[in-house]
């Protein structure tokens, strides 16, 4: 077990009892909050390309469709969920993805296969030569992502043909230069980013 796997199940095990209780309440408001259940389960693309589920609390209604890539003031967000992505607590239930092995605490976020389909075979390989992260630096970078989707006139594209690439460089930087110091500077980086927006938009939110 190398030193960056040791780092990320000593610290989810130190903040689960803090974490489970909070986690116990979300779960609750969003089960009150809208019909459906509390955990959001997806499909996503992991280290060496296998898929795996990762989980979030759920802020949009049951069975929503249409576009994955969408902005702010998205009409399928419930209420619950608008402020679960301002503060990121709809992330909390991936420290169980961590524990289990299929994420790290920081790394790239994993994607979508059809997203993960569009990038260059040199950039995948690399990408997927790491586990995915419940934070990175575009996370940080990117913390104002659905008001950038809401303003475009096509969310879906401006995903793709602007976001993603620049995502997929963070990415690349990351990879070729991760560490476990590294990771403690992109953690305590992500908790000051999201206080210091105080709660005004999510780093990098998932599509759905």
């Amino acid at each position: 077990m190398d030193a960056k796997r040791l780092f990320d199940l000593a610290l989810c095990l130190l903040a689960l009892p803090l974490v489970l209780p909070l986690l116990a309440l979300l779960a609750l408001w969003v089960r009150l909050d809208s019909r459906g259940p509390a955990l959001f389960v997806q499909q996503r693309v992991g280290r060496g390309g296998r898929p795996f589920h990762i989980h979030k609390l759920r802020t949009m209604a049951v069975d929503s469709d249409g576009a994955l890539a969408h902005g702010a003031g998205d009409a399928r967000i419930t209420r619950a969920g608008r402020w679960l992505r301002r503060s990121k607590l709809d992330e909390l239930p991936q420290l169980f993805d961590v524990l289990a092995g299929h994420m790290s605490l920081v790394g790239p976020r994993p994607e979508l296969l059809r997203y993960v389909a569009l990038y260059p075979e040199e950039v995948r390989r690399a990408v997927l030569s790491v586990r995915p992260g419940i934070t990175d630096r575009a996370a940080i970078a990117f913390r104002d992502e659905e008001e950038l989707l809401a303003a475009a006139a096509d969310p879906e594209r401006e995903y793709v043909e602007r976001i993603l690439p620049r995502k997929q460089q963070l990415y690349l930087d990351y990879v070729a230069q991760h560490s476990v110091a590294g990771d403690v500077r992109i953690l305590l980086d992500t908790l000051r980013a999201v206080l210091r927006r105080g709660g005004a938009s999510a780093p990098l939110p998932d599509r759905k």
